[in-house]
């Protein structure tokens, strides 16, 4: 197994002591799809690594409605993990695997040392604030300036990018969950997207055309 953990932590760009180092201290966790991987209102002592499979991070306001931040695919950690671990905040958010995931669970206490010493490690964790930062501006931009089926079928192309797929293995109320918006609002849009050509509706799932 440890074999395999260092493939796909090479490919992330890391050095061999790096990748000796993580896995000598870190673990190994297994994630089945729906589950939830980190808690609102959690302290953490790891950060997690995707290995392989695809988490969702979301978020609540104080209404209780809930918003699709961003998506972690394999090679990716989750900046705003780092952020709460290394200030000794509780969790605003939580992560959800989408689909079977591994991770690999990095210990805090290592990670400022890793920092420091190895520069593919300290251009990782920066690489991460960044790219996590454009996504939650893309998102912004979005709820402020684009109209719900715009959104809608930005959404489903960002979960084809995400997965690799055509097919997005979703109801009609998680998407609507995920949007901030009514199951009605939903099924309507899908049907219209429909008669344009750009989707096709089956059970639980919708094919892009």
């Amino acid at each position: 197994m440890n074999s395999d953990v260092a493939i796909a932590l090479k490919k992330v760009g890391f050095e061999e002591k790096l990748i000796e180092e993580i896995i000598q201290f870190g673990r190994l966790k297994k994630v089945k799809a729906q589950n939830v991987v980190i808690s609102p209102g959690s302290k953490n002592e790891e950060v997690p690594i995707v290995l392989s499979g695809l988490l969702m991070v979301m978020t609540k306001d104080h209404q209780g409605n809930e918003y699709f931040l961003y998506n972690l695919e394999g090679g990716e950690t989750c900046a705003m993990s780092i952020t709460c671990c290394l200030e000794g905040k509780k969790n605003a958010f939580y992560v959800i695997a989408e689909e079977d995931s591994e991770l690999w669970m990095v210990p805090l206490g290592h990670m400022d040392t890793w920092v420091q010493k190895y520069l593919s490690f300290r251009k990782f964790v920066f690489g991460s604030y960044q790219t996590r930062f454009d996504e939650l501006l893309a998102a912004v931009d979005s709820m402020a300036f684009m109209k719900m089926d715009e959104r809608l079928y930005k959404y489903l192309l960002d979960k084809k990018q995400a997965t690799g797929s055509y097919v997005i293995a979703k109801t009609h109320q998680q998407i609507a969950n995920e949007l901030n918006t009514s199951r009605v609002v939903v099924s309507r849009l899908l049907k219209k997207l429909e008669k344009e050509d750009k989707i096709e509706q089956k059970r639980n799932r919708i094919e892009i055309l």
